[in-house]
């Protein structure tokens, strides 16, 4: 089979890729669990300069302060590696090294010293005076705090009666293949204790990208992949409320039935992998 057709039927079987050999690297030893942990904010990036110039003094303002704040680019045309280095001197920009969301998100982590590592989207929708709830949900003992708009105390300015209606859908899938109780499955406002990263084994950062579509796990399915893994691997999951606003400046990228239908196939691909693996731990 030519690496063409090779890549073809891993996009046509997305669960493939979760099969490659490289991964994550393991974190730093000095990570651990403490009761006033440093915290790493992972921003990803694609032409979000307008935006940067409000999230990114908006984040340093929290208190307590965060450890990092770390801007993930993703060949951005607009100026946004400038504009982040211009109103925050004291961020750390990086590049991808490939493409993708959840590519962005894996380079973040990997670069992280934190030991929280927050994920926060660029856009302006997420209010950074939350994250310490977050991380007090992780230091009262979760593993992974997950935002939700729709337990009591969120809500949400932005999402539409069909994206509601559809996560709710999504949601019973997930609950009932993985037995969770997830009231927002498509939220990507999320915290975990860095010594997770072994855990969610996400494609290593540095591995080839494919001839035609992306590695499992580098697109836009990174936040259901996270939730599936966390949930499988019997890790405590502690729901935060939390307020979506819209977003400030530019267009969304949510395409309602195209990703609700690529959250369904996450879904279904993560559980095989999850049977896959209890079957050979029984082996």
């Amino acid at each position: 089979m030519s690496a063409v057709s090779s890549a073809r039927a891993a996009a046509a079987r997305p669960e493939l890729h979760a099969q490659r050999p490289t991964r994550m690297p393991r974190p730093r030893a000095e990570r651990r669990r403490t009761p006033f942990p440093s915290v790493s904010v992972i921003v990803p990036t694609r032409n979000e300069a307008r935006n940067l110039e409000i999230v990114l003094p908006a984040i340093a303002a929290v208190r307590p302060s965060v450890h990092e704040i770390i801007v993930v680019d993703g060949d951005s045309t607009d100026g946004t590696v400038e504009t982040a280095k211009r109103v925050l001197p004291g961020v750390r920009v990086i590049k991808q090294t490939r493409r993708g969301k959840g590519n962005a998100m894996a380079c973040g982590f990997a670069a992280a010293t934190g030991d929280v590592l927050v994920m926060f989207d660029a856009d302006g929708s997420a209010d950074p005076g939350e994250i310490p709830a977050f991380v007090s949900a992780l230091v009262a003992g979760a593993d992974f705090a997950k935002g939700s708009r729709f337990t009591p105390g969120g809500g949400s300015d932005d999402i539409t009666l069909l994206r509601k209606t559809g996560n709710a859908g999504l949601n019973g899938v997930a609950n009932a293949l993985f037995g969770t109780s997830y009231s927002d499955l498509c939220y990507g406002y999320n915290a975990f204790w860095a010594d997770l990263l072994p855990v969610l084994d996400l494609p290593a950062i540095d591995a080839p990208a494919p001839e035609e579509g992306m590695l499992w796990g580098d697109g836009f399915e990174i936040e259901t992949v996270l939730n599936c893994r966390i949930a499988a691997a019997g890790m405590k999951i502690t729901e935060v409320p939390s307020i979506e606003r819209q977003r400030v400046f530019g267009d969304t990228n949510l395409r309602t039935f195209a990703d609700g239908a690529r959250v369904l196939r996450t879904l279904l691909a993560e559980h095989r992998r999850a049977d896959r693996r209890k079957s050979d731990r029984r082996n």
